[in-house]
């Protein structure tokens, strides 16, 4: 025998209401009027109240004017930009005073039936991501700070040292000052690639599409390729920091020369959801795989061991994932995904 109408009402409505009450964050319903017509326990607990307290009254009598201030203008610029889903950070105070921060996304349901639930929303404790982001803060002003350490305490003197020199190559030539520079040399690459390190660790200046095969093009020109030879077949535009991508390609493509020589074959490839950069070089052998992002891990004399953690930071920084493989060709082949397209959010 088949259920009624009401009877599957019924059924439908109390499989919603176990959904509602198996969530952490709190849930609200609201006619057109601002009359809250539903709310799961979560959200009484949260405002520190009976459920029954909160049924057929005002919401905006729930949070400070501040907060319907933000709440209706976020909805006028819903109306405005044809969304149907605002979004909303603000202090959530519960009944006896106390906030916490909190992320609210709301929709419209149905505008025209005042006697029906006309928004719907949900509303999630943040405390946890604020804190992680005040952290990330701290973090950045001691990597700011360490930059301007390396730019300042360590440029100078070198600056000195290396005028001394050509002082020195004046007045008589000298092996032992050829190797002299060349500690200078690497003295400099140490301090740009910690530069780098130090920028590359705090947040992204700003976000733009940004074509891959140009960009990549633009830094094979700015790199010592020697006889290497670029081969691109991705025509991927990207939602990114074309500065930090730059630094990105930019070291890759040094590592390719640098570890598989002044001949190597580059191929900036497509994946499903990113792209991969691949060299026909010896590759990366597999117990070095887990290694070769690590800060200072080199296998060239000549290297800082810098320039793949400043890959991975750049990633990082954009939130993708980087790995390395084995390449179409036996060589070593780095794969980035997640990555975003210039509609999505980094």
């Amino acid at each position: 025998m088949e259920d009624s109408d009401d009877e599957q009402r019924e059924k439908i409505l109390r499989r919603y209401e176990t959904i509602l009450e198996s969530l952490d964050d709190g849930v609200y319903a609201i006619r057109n009027d601002g009359t809250i017509v539903c709310v799961n326990e979560r959200y009484a607990e949260m405002k520190g109240v009976d459920r029954e307290d909160l049924l057929g009254t005002d919401i905006y009598d729930w949070v400070s004017d501040e907060t319907a201030e933000r709440a209706l203008a976020e909805r006028a610029a819903m109306r405005e930009e044809g969304r149907d889903v605002g979004t909303i950070e603000y202090e959530f105070e519960g009944a006896d005073g106390a906030s916490f921060p909190a992320e609210m996304r709301f929709g419209q349901v149905d505008p025209d039936r005042e006697e029906e639930v006309g928004r719907v929303g949900v509303i999630r404790d943040v405390s946890e991501r604020k804190r992680r982001e005040r952290e990330l803060e701290r973090q950045n002003e001691r990597l700011n700070e360490f930059a301007s350490i390396v730019s300042h305490d360590l440029r100078n003197p070198l600056n000195v040292a290396q005028g001394r020199l050509e002082l020195a190559r004046e007045e008589r030539d000298s092996p032992h000052l050829e190797d002299v520079a060349r500690a200078h040399d690497r003295m400099e690459a140490l301090i740009e690639d910690l530069l780098a390190l130090a920028r590359d660790g705090t947040s992204t200046d700003g976000w733009e599409p940004v074509e891959l095969a140009g960009l990549v093009r633009e830094c094979w020109d700015g790199v010592d390729t020697a006889d290497a030879s670029l081969r691109v077949e991705t025509g991927r535009t990207v939602r990114a920091d074309r500065s930090r991508l730059r630094q990105l390609f930019e070291n890759l493509l040094r590592n390719a020369v640098d570890h598989a020589g002044a001949g190597v074959s580059v191929t900036l490839g497509d994946l499903d959801d990113g792209f991969s950069v691949e060299d026909d070089g010896p590759g990366v052998p597999g117990d070095e795989r887990e290694r070769v992002f690590e800060t200072g891990y080199t296998t060239d004399p000549e290297g800082t061991g810098y320039g793949l953690s400043i890959v991975e930071s750049v990633a990082e920084a954009h939130g993708w994932s980087v790995r390395v493989t084995d390449g179409t060709d036996g060589g070593a082949r780095f794969e980035f995904a997640g990555v975003d397209d210039p509609e999505g959010q980094p």
